[in-house]
């Protein structure tokens, strides 16, 4: 049966603030279509897929994206700049994992109105022609902090001005089983349910430390200044881009290896699986661009699979709000999961783990006896900037990274 969702009294908005019936009690039938804008190569859209859902359109720029789309959503149809979209499909869920070029650590930091972000814009544009029931967002979480929180103001503020309650969480993607640490911002908005039912009906906790491989770790080379991105068990974030400027994989310690292979960097196949695609899922890119830095890019730029999926299927059956939650006041830096209504927010006590899902461990993924080692230039790069700054490094680990360098030098 559907259902109608009120505001709580708590939140002092007034049992006369209803919701229409929920449209999602399955996942057949004309109520399962999805939109999707900034597509990238699909990341958002293949879990909706994997959960039933059916993919109408998909809004993508960049040749090479486009190239993918083409490959791995047959039949769909696939528009370029978002700037030219003069309508969408009748579907019910609309996607949006929009640029995160000016909110991100590793890009410039321009904020919500940079000339790359600023295009959440026309998601608006869009959503005021189109009375689309559901809403999904996505981006990085240093949009939450970045100019105290600009972002998140002016997508609440929008959000709101069109009559959508929304709800967002940070989650981790390790959560899905993918042995990759990355922290991204779901945003779920609608105008027909309530999106705290979707976000925050799972809430499994942190896994302890004793699950992970204590014997494998992932990093950057391309930082060693100002931070490292150390993962146990997992490579940090993949990126887009880098501090050095250009798309390219972290590396993997494995201090049990012999000299000379303790240093080593994935291949772009099982990056693509540490994002939950299956593997060769860009291949269709090298008919359009044969840069090495092509495919690493499109996988760096993509939401995790397994990620959207688990948003699917809570779409499908949402479930009992399962956290506590408390206003906010005017001002206050938001929190790691919130929601909100009419100019008022409230945080949400949860984690990042909405799930458990079975753990990939990153030596199972990672053919570690195969792997290229890290270039001369990538670990000389790497331990100059280490050695000049002050961070910590685990014991015996610069030390590997010199006898790296000394091993790369005479071969």
């Amino acid at each position: 049966m559907a259902r109608l969702f009120d505001l709580p009294d708590t939140a002092g908005l007034g049992r006369s603030t209803r919701f229409q019936p929920c449209s999602f009690q399955t996942v057949t039938g004309e109520d399962c279509g999805v939109a999707g804008l900034f597509a990238g190569i699909g990341g958002l859209e293949e879990g909706f897929h994997r959960a039933g859902f059916r993919t109408e359109l998909l809004c993508e720029w960049w040749a090479p994206a486009q190239a993918v789309l083409r490959d791995r959503f047959p039949g769909t149809k696939i528009v370029g700049d978002i700037r030219d979209v003069r309508s969408i499909p009748k579907v019910n869920v609309l996607t949006a994992g929009f640029p995160c070029t000016d909110l991100s650590q590793a890009g410039r930091t321009r904020g919500i109105s940079g000339d790359a972000s600023g295009l959440v814009g026309e998601v608006f544009r869009l959503l005021q022609r189109h009375r689309i029931s559901w809403v999904v967002l996505e981006n990085v979480r240093n949009m939450l902090a970045l100019d105290h929180g600009e972002a998140m103001r002016f997508l609440v503020a929008e959000l709101e001005r069109l009559g959508y309650q929304w709800a967002y969480r940070v989650v981790d993607s390790r959560f899905t089983g993918v042995p990759q640490r990355r922290q991204r911002v779901i945003m779920v908005a609608s105008r027909v349910g309530d999106p705290r039912e979707v976000l925050f009906a799972d809430d499994a906790g942190e896994r302890p430390e004793s699950h992970y491989d204590p014997h494998v770790a992932g990093f950057y080379w391309t930082e060693g200044l100002r931070g490292l991105g150390w993962a146990p068990d997992a490579v940090p974030t993949l990126k887009g881009g880098s501090t050095i400027g250009i798309p390219s994989p972290p590396a993997v310690w494995n201090p049990a290896a012999t000299r000379g292979r303790r240093l080593v960097v994935p291949n772009i196949t099982e990056a693509e699986q540490m994002q939950g695609f299956d593997p060769q899922w860009t291949q269709a890119s090298e008919e359009v661009s044969r840069s090495k830095g092509t495919r690493w890019k499109l996988v760096g730029n993509a939401v995790t699979v397994g990620v959207s999926e688990w948003l699917a299927r809570r779409l499908c059956q949402p479930g009992a709000m399962n956290a506590g939650s408390r206003e906010l006041q005017v001002g206050a830096p938001w929190p790691l999961a919130a929601w909100g209504a009419k100019s008022r927010r409230w945080s949400v006590d949860v984690s990042m783990w909405p799930e458990h899902s079975p753990y990939r461990h990153l030596r199972d993924l990672v053919d570690l006896d195969r792997a290229k080692p890290l270039s001369l230039r990538g670990a000389a790069g790497f331990h100059d900037r280490a050695s000049r700054s002050n961070l910590r490094f685990v014991h015996g680990f610069l030390d590997d990274v010199a006898d790296h360098i000394d091993q790369a030098a005479a071969a």
